[in-house]
């Protein structure tokens, strides 16, 4: 269990310097509007990858802990769903635009970051915390 873990640490640490450069990578000059949509969209899928691997890392830790992780799986669909409605609202206003496939992909890539971050300090937590619903290593 421990080197599962290790391994997926191993690949988000790796993970997360490619999702920095690809962001950059997509302000180049002259670029076309179709080449700056599927340069956000892949770094958002980027990123979507990353959470999908701290959560299955959270939930391999509350594997013992059915009704935590009912809490935890409750939390994530939540979570996507506010996600998904945020910026369906934030982005309204370019929905007719060719830029909308672009905008979309910021904000999706914006609020998962946030999320990633938040996920990451669940792995963080200390022996004893009872702040914290995720078991230390």
């Amino acid at each position: 269990m421990r080197f599962l873990q290790s391994v997926l640490t191993l690949i988000i640490l790796f993970t997360t310097v490619p999702a920095a450069l690809s962001a950059e990578s997509c302000d180049k000059p002259n670029s076309s509007q179709a080449d700056l949509n599927e340069c956000y969209s892949n770094t958002y899928k980027h990123s979507d990858t990353q959470l999908n691997a701290l959560y299955r890392q959270i939930t391999a830790r509350l594997k013992d802990d059915a009704q935590t992780t009912k809490l935890l799986v409750t939390a994530q669909k939540a979570w996507v769903a506010f996600r998904d409605a945020e910026c369906n609202f934030s982005t309204s206003g370019s929905a007719d635009g060719s830029v909308y496939p672009m905008m979309q992909s910021i904000c999706l890539n914006g609020l998962t970051a946030s999320r990633i971050e938040d996920l990451k300090s669940y792995l963080k937590c200390e022996e004893g915390d009872m702040s914290c619903p995720v078991p230390a290593q």
